[in-house]
């Protein structure tokens, strides 16, 4: 008797994802969660080269609000580092950070004061150092006292244009690929293409929402925190425009789309994780604190960490529920080290 209600019971288990299933979850992601974030981040990303050619000024209002809605679009995208995000090194081009060595601003300053004439164009101005190009280098020079301020005036201009004029490329190459090419190779899986089954489809998939969360939970969080002997408040991601938290907030409403798109069908799993999700965005609402500045006191520093911990229990939640439902698991990846 025990044993025919083990079987009954697990007849009710959702179990892995069959192909059909499977390829119609993948679909999903990549018509309704993937394409639309890319196509929004190509169109910010140009409003913001088109700003740069306006008003190149590091205080300019129309700059600096096209510069937050065009690293708004990244950061809702930037969990999907495959495909062509990866192609050709495009997610460092947007988003060279963490930076632990400083190279941004040393080579910006260098750039700088040398008057180098790699600026002069958006093509030439490729071939720079990846540590100065992207998002994070252009807020040195729309928000750092320094390096806003550092030499020629006239060449901070010209090298603002040209940093938001390669983002702008950047941003259009990695959309029009994946219009193009990449979402029906994984839509379509075939023997000849970079997912040779639905399975492998969706495990890409899923990687790129673990790795999110670990990288909103270990970097995002876990850098401005360091230890309580030791905490990090400049660490934190992009203090200097006030964007830290934001960061966080939207990153945890990209992942939770994702999160319960996979979940398909499974109402109950869907809910719960859009409960664990809404928790951790309930808890940085709480703090106030757009920079994260209290890590070094005491009592901030816990609402911090409970925000931390918030999504490393989404993080477990995945592993454990969502990551068998879809019969895939994580695998490695870089955040994990060697």
């Amino acid at each position: 008797m025990k044993r025919l209600l083990f079987v009954c019971l697990m007849a009710l288990t959702p179990g892995p994802l069959a192909a059909q299933a499977a390829g119609a979850v993948t679909e999903d992601v990549v018509t309704e969660h993937i394409l639309p974030r890319f196509d929004v981040l190509s169109s910010k990303a140009q409003s913001l080269a088109s700003a740069a050619q306006d008003n190149c000024v590091a205080g300019s209002e129309s700059l600096r609000a096209a510069y937050g809605e065009a690293f708004d679009a990244w950061i809702a995208a930037s969990h999907l580092r495959f495909g062509p995000t990866e192609d050709a090194d495009r997610g460092y081009a947007l988003a060279f950070w963490p930076d632990s060595r400083g190279a941004t601003p040393k080579t910006l300053s260098g750039l700088i004061t040398s008057e180098d004439a790699v600026a002069q164009t958006e093509q030439v101005y490729r071939d720079v150092s990846i540590a100065a190009r992207g998002f994070y280098a252009l807020e040195f020079l729309l928000f750092d006292p320094a390096i806003s301020s550092l030499g020629s005036a006239d060449y901070r201009c010209t090298l603002t244009r040209t940093l938001a004029a390669d983002i702008a490329a950047t941003a259009d190459e990695i959309d029009r690929e994946w219009q193009t090419e990449h979402a029906a190779r994984l839509i379509t899986p075939s023997a000849t293409g970079p997912y040779r089954s639905d399975d492998e489809a969706l495990q890409v998939i899923y990687k790129s929402l673990t790795t999110g969360l670990q990288f909103t939970s270990d970097a995002r969080l876990g850098r401005p925190l360091g230890t309580f002997d030791r905490p990090r408040p400049k660490r934190a991601e992009v203090w200097r425009s006030g964007r830290s938290a934001r960061h966080v907030a939207l990153s945890l409403d990209a992942l939770q789309d994702l999160a319960v798109r996979l979940a398909g069908e499974d109402a109950d799993l869907a809910e719960r994780l859009a409960a664990a999700f809404d928790h951790a965005k309930e808890r940085l609402a709480g703090l106030d604190d757009p920079i994260f500045a209290g890590v070094a006191a005491p009592q901030s520093r816990i609402r911090i960490e409970a925000v931390q911990q918030a999504v490393d229990d989404i993080r477990d939640l995945v592993a454990a529920e969502l990551g068998p439902r879809l019969g895939v698991s994580a695998g490695f990846n870089a955040l994990d080290g060697d």
